[in-house]
């Protein structure tokens, strides 16, 4: 569990709540025109946007993304990869059967191995998947960078309305009150969900889909170097282009 996300997007609604209740009352903050005008007007755009299909599925997914992490590291990955090509060398491909393995893609990969399909099979099928899961989770990306976009406009939207409900009202000082909350509370609402959940969240998918390209890239390369029977001394070396050049020099290659 990813607890950056959550606790950020919490800790920020608690502290513009404390600074409502301090300067006020919250129900003065709350707005049914302007809730119905930032979020149904940035759905809208959405839907107009995106096919209505991949819509939802994109946002669960996005946002589990997001609220997840990956605790396979590629160093650690190296390391079991290279415990594999070991067993592989010693006990064949049977031998890699029942054997755990942390990570779902790779232990996807492992298991073609084991039942014997040939090097381009795997190397396709792995290779479809990934690249399938990233087209999946940068269309996640692309709907919430869109929202960012669309819900502070709308707000902007929102604000107009209230000052023209405003300006064609002058004569009634009753509406004015009304008028303006509209036209504020819209660019406050626009701006909270834009900045607090929408580009935060963007911005954590572009990161999440770069370390899940080069962990399923890394797994790939090792599972096709297993399957051609190579040392795992050799995959060790081959596979440190994956890594920072600092971390480099502290795996050292252990006896073949």
């Amino acid at each position: 569990m990813d607890f950056a996300t959550i606790v950020g997007i919490i800790f920020g609604a608690v502290i513009v709540l404390a600074a409502i209740l301090v300067g006020g009352d919250l129900v003065q903050f709350l707005n049914l025109p302007s809730i119905l005008i930032v979020i149904g007007g940035t759905l809208a755009t959405i839907i107009v946007r995106y096919p209505l299909s991949g819509v939802l599925s994109a946002l669960v997914l996005g946002g589990k993304v997001a609220c997840t992490h990956k605790k396979v590291e590629a160093r650690s990955m190296i390391e079991e990869i290279a415990k594999l090509a070991d067993i592989m060398r010693r006990k064949g491909p049977l031998g890699l059967e029942g054997v755990a393995i942390s990570d779902p893609f790779l232990a996807k990969g492992v298991q073609y191995i084991s039942d014997g399909y040939d090097g381009p099979f795997i190397l396709e099928t792995l290779e479809r998947e990934r690249d399938l899961a990233l087209e999946r989770l940068e269309e996640g990306k692309s709907i919430f960078k869109a929202m960012g976009e669309s819900a502070p406009a709308f707000g902007m939207i929102g604000t107009l309305v209230g000052l023209v409900q405003m300006l064609q009202n002058m004569d009634d000082p009753s509406t004015i009150g009304p008028s303006m909350a509209v036209a504020l509370l819209t660019t406050l609402y626009g701006a909270l969900i834009a900045n607090l959940i929408c580009l935060p969240v963007h911005d954590k998918l572009e990161r999440k889909i770069r370390f899940e390209e080069v962990n399923s890239s890394l797994a790939i390369d090792g599972l096709m170097q297993i399957r051609e029977n190579k040392s795992p001394n050799l995959i060790r070396e081959l596979l440190f282009a994956y890594l920072p050049e600092k971390q480099r020099g502290n795996l050292d290659p252990q006896p073949a």
